[in-house]
């Protein structure tokens, strides 16, 4: 007997859904950042033993008004992971309140799937103040099951673990028993370029950006990559650079370490700022990014 399944995490912005999937995983392959809205396409990893193969999806947090195409493509990602899930997992921290999520959450009780409510971020809040929360959610009766964890802390994640296996479905597995996940290494590079802005950029930066990896050429002690970064504005690019170059300089140190640890060699990294007005909804770019 051998068992396989789609294990979809879903939740608003900034509830920790990356952070709970590279903890279940073990690898690092969502970014992470305390600022909201990282995360921007469905990423798959996969995680293998002899007798199960559990296909985790990390979406994008659910925006309630989108925007932007970008947003609305984003959003997409959410909705298919809503339908092929085989266990639904739906990640709020402690301090959210379940009245107030009671519009996203309107077509879950009615999935014929094992679904559970995971409260994350336990450590910042009493026993007291979480068995009242875990009441509260309670009487929503909309999930099986509430399971309380801490993803950073990596509290509970075997006990959640435990919870999967017992309702992931008999199948044989999706993908091959070897792979990680079904993302490229040009994506991860681009989402490491993009968490290395994250963190060393404040207010509309981040948000305003989009990477991608132009060439990659291999070869047997270094690799070399050219990528370029979109903005929107001239003034985000002039932040984006910084004096002489030294902000950008600082992006590509940080991200080439880590793009070495990732491929396990030497890397040549050159970073490019192009302006292009209202990229977020500018469809043909849209689809090159991979927001289809």
């Amino acid at each position: 007997m051998h068992k396989s399944g789609f294990v979809n995490i879903l939740g608003r912005p900034n509830t920790g859904k990356s952070t709970l999937m590279n903890a279940l995983l073990g690898e690092r392959l969502s970014i992470v950042s305390p600022k909201a809205q990282t995360t921007r396409h469905r990423i798959i990893g996969l995680l293998n033993d002899d007798a199960y193969q559990i296909v985790f999806s990390d979406t994008p947090g659910i925006i309630l008004d989108p925007k932007y195409k970008l947003h609305h493509k984003m959003m997409r990602f959410v909705e298919t992971a809503f339908q092929d899930a085989d266990v639904l997992l739906f990640l709020a921290d402690v301090f959210e309140k379940s009245a107030d999520l009671k519009g996203i959450l309107a077509g879950a009780e009615k999935l014929k799937i094992p679904k559970a409510l995971i409260l994350n971020k336990i450590d910042l809040i009493k026993e007291e103040e979480l068995q009242n929360k875990i009441k509260e959610w309670q009487q929503e009766n909309i999930f099986d099951e509430i399971i309380s964890v801490s993803a950073l802390k990596k509290t509970n994640v075997d006990g959640l673990l435990e919870y999967i296996l017992k309702r992931l479905p008999e199948h044989p597995p999706y993908y091959p028993k070897e792979e990680l996940t079904d993302r490229n290494v040009r994506y991860f590079v681009s989402e490491i370029i993009r968490e290395k802005i994250f963190n060393n950029y404040r207010q509309e930066i981040p948000y305003s950006c989009e990477v991608a990896v132009t060439t990659y050429e291999e070869s047997t002690d270094i690799d070399r990559m050219r990528a370029e970064i979109f903005v929107e504005r001239d003034s985000q690019k002039a932040i984006l650079i910084g004096d002489k170059g030294s902000s950008l300089k600082k992006v590509g140190m940080e991200a080439r370490k880590d793009i070495e640890e990732l491929i396990g060699k030497k890397v040549y990294l050159e970073l490019f700022v192009k302006v292009k007005d209202n990229w977020k909804d500018d469809e043909r770019l849209l689809k090159s990014f991979g927001y289809e």
